[in-house]
């Protein structure tokens, strides 16, 4: 979580709100890129059925990259139906290990690019490059 947060807050124009139970979410210019969700009932541990309370929500830039995301089972991501239809991806907070810092800056930086303005982004963009691959 050290990561994400560091990662996301060097993102221009971004903010960190922190709700009463210590949850981040990342904002730019108001609209959330990322976020650690409350204990929700689309989204239940298969061993034990307790709702998880571990689960990070990344914004993605559309329903095809989810879809690649999702179905590739070497990656840790998973969707619920909550989120059919919108374009984020989810991800448990332990699972953040399986991502090295180069994948996890990627994804944060894919996630605030879906949000942030077009000049902002467009102007980062020149600096930094992504590779071509979700």
């Amino acid at each position: 979580m050290a990561d994400l947060d560091e990662l996301a807050m060097a993102m221009p124009q971004t903010t960190k709100e922190v709700s009463k139970d210590g949850r981040p979410s990342y904002l730019v210019h108001g609209r959330m890129y990322c976020f650690h969700r409350s204990r929700r009932p689309d989204a239940v541990d298969p061993e034990t059925g307790e709702r998880l309370d571990d689960v990070l929500m990344f914004r993605v830039e559309g329903l095809e990259v989810k879809d690649l995301l999702v179905a590739d089972e070497r990656t840790p991501y998973f969707t619920t139906p909550h989120f059919d239809g919108y374009p984020a991806v989810l991800l448990r907070i332990p699972d953040l290990a399986r991502l090295d810092r180069e994948e996890l800056r990627e994804l944060v930086a894919e996630a605030w690019l879906t949000r942030a303005q077009k000049r902002v982004a467009k102007a980062w963009l020149a600096e930094h490059a992504l590779p071509d691959e979700p």
